[in-house]
């Protein structure tokens, strides 16, 4: 079956938002503000932070994808789960009905991240919480001639990554020599975005720079597409983030770290976190110094 070649929809330029209370600096790449343009995507965000960041914070009705580009990221959840996680590392973290983690810098040092929300449909919104360390080590490497697709979660050519997804989500990390190519596949039904770490490319015939998001929408009736994706000619190779899934197509209420389908179900959301019923606020220590 030929799968059908995909254009960009829309490219926009990551937002600059500076310091505040928890980092030392932050940027938006992909806005909250209109959910049924980034459908099942929600939010990205991109953070530098030593301290404090983010101490004890309550979820509920998404997943957090959070991909460390620099440093090492401290966590810790109410279920007893800690570790770190180094450069290139993925955290996936199921909320669901409720969860309260934290992230931070070890040792308060410096850690880079992008934490990218992917929305649940209402019947997995109070699944069970789980939380996936999907290291560089882990994770399974498909290189070309000058390409290297680094799989998180989905199919590549066969290979799987190890994401385990509540709602079907294919994502990558693509790396292309100057002037290289790569038809990258996705599903037709899924929207897919492409986010531009370093270099710049040629997506589906568009121009698109370091720091720059292009949006692909569904494509109707095709089964397979295809993204073309070629790196300019220069001196360092072109580096992209690109995930896809099918929009869920259902109303989205957000509260703060709350993702619902209705106003009243954010309400609860807040009863319930503080009334106790996402568990207690952990006094688990910090990550010990080696």
């Amino acid at each position: 079956m030929d799968a059908v070649q995909r254009s960009v929809d829309r490219i926009e330029t990551k937002t600059p938002l500076g310091p505040d209370a928890q980092v030392d600096d932050k940027a938006l790449i992909m806005s909250p503000a209109r959910p049924d343009l980034t459908d099942p995507f929600l939010l990205l965000s991109e953070d530098w932070f030593s301290t404090p960041g983010f101490d004890w914070h309550p979820h509920r009705g998404v997943e957090t994808v959070t991909t460390v580009v620099d440093g090492v990221l401290e966590h810790g959840d109410n279920s007893g789960n800690a570790g770190a996680l180094t450069t290139g590392d993925v955290q996936w973290m199921t909320a669901g009905k409720g969860i309260i983690h934290r992230e931070l810098a070890f040792r308060d040092e410096r850690a880079h991240t992008l934490q990218l929300w992917v929305n649940l449909p209402a019947n997995r919104k109070l699944t069970g919480t789980r939380y996936q360390d999907l290291t560089v080590s882990g994770r399974p490497i498909i290189e070309g001639d000058g390409t290297r697709v680094d799989l998180i979660s989905g199919e590549v050519a066969g290979i799987a990554g190890p994401a385990v997804n509540e709602w079907p989500i294919s994502g990558a990390i693509i790396t292309l020599e100057p002037g290289r190519r790569l038809d990258h596949l996705v599903p037709g039904r899924d929207r897919a975005f492409l986010y531009v770490l370093t270099g710049s490319l040629t997506i589906g015939g568009s121009s698109v720079a370091e720091g720059q998001i292009a949006w692909t929408d569904p494509v109707p009736g095709a089964v397979v597409s295809s993204i073309a994706l070629e790196a300019d000619d220069g001196g360092a190779p072109s580096t992209v983030m690109v995930y896809s899934g099918e929009p869920i197509r259902e109303p989205v209420f957000i509260g703060g770290p709350f993702v619902m389908n209705s106003q009243s179900q954010i309400d609860q959301a807040f009863r319930d976190f503080h009334s106790g019923k996402f568990g207690e606020v952990p006094r688990q220590a910090r990550l010990e110094y080696r």
